[in-house]
């Protein structure tokens, strides 16, 4: 087989030890799986930055926004963006090859099953996109990341047409209009999904129209937290 993401060349030593339960491959070659850098020692309780404080300056600000009652209870990351993930995600997401996302699935499994394993009754969200961005990708990237976990998916949630984030400068993207209207409100907890928490602007508008339906509580995935 060949890396996902590089095409280098992959080979598998068995031993006694996998020969019976083979370790789940993520299809990348050592180089490039040791070139995603995860999340380690002290996070920000809030949105998963990687910082010496319990909660980071950007969650303060937003803790004052909304007057202690954010919308997005948290945010629960697996990776940094580092030049490794910058470039995977960049091949998977803009440049439409599918197949990269699968070099996810494993971590992303361990980071749910870490992280929200013992909650009950909830409903994962994927984040979506745009009629004009689906069309453009052929696929939305939120959507692949939630069908790897054990969970209950709900397409709750549709987006009018817009600008890409990516193109918006931070100020742009605090300041946009919700972007979201509810297919179906949830009564439910939601877990929402994602590929990217930025500055978390689409998380809370995402949480907030969720919330204004009747949804409980709102909380969120990511792959990384850039």
């Amino acid at each position: 087989m060949h890396c996902l993401f590089c095409n280098q060349s992959i080979t598998i030593d068995l031993n006694w030890e996998n020969l019976f339960l083979p370790r789940t491959m993520n299809g990348l070659c050592s180089q490039c799986e040791n070139g995603m850098e995860k999340i380690t020692g002290q996070r920000c309780r809030y949105c998963s930055r990687m910082s010496p404080d319990t909660v980071c300056r950007d969650c303060i600000l937003w803790q004052r926004k909304f007057d202690g009652d954010d919308p997005l209870t948290e945010n629960y990351a697996i990776f940094t963006y580092g030049e490794l993930m910058q470039a995977m995600i960049a091949k998977w997401k803009y440049r439409g090859d599918y197949a990269v996302g699968h070099a996810f699935r494993y971590a992303f499994l361990q980071g749910f099953q870490k992280k929200f394993g013992k909650c009950k009754d909830f409903v994962a969200v994927p984040i979506p996109l745009s009629a004009d961005r689906y069309k453009e990708r052929g696929f939305n990237q939120a959507q692949m990341l939630a069908s790897f976990l054990p969970a209950n998916v709900s397409e709750a949630l549709s987006r009018v047409s817009g600008e890409k984030q990516s193109k918006k400068t931070r100020k742009q993207r605090l300041s946009a209009q919700n972007p979201f209207r509810v297919n179906s409100p949830i009564n439910k907890p939601v877990i929402l999904v994602d590929d990217i928490y930025t500055t978390g602007t689409t998380l809370r508008h995402a949480a907030a129209i969720l919330k204004k339906q009747g949804c409980p509580t709102v909380s969120s995935y990511t792959l990384v937290r850039g």
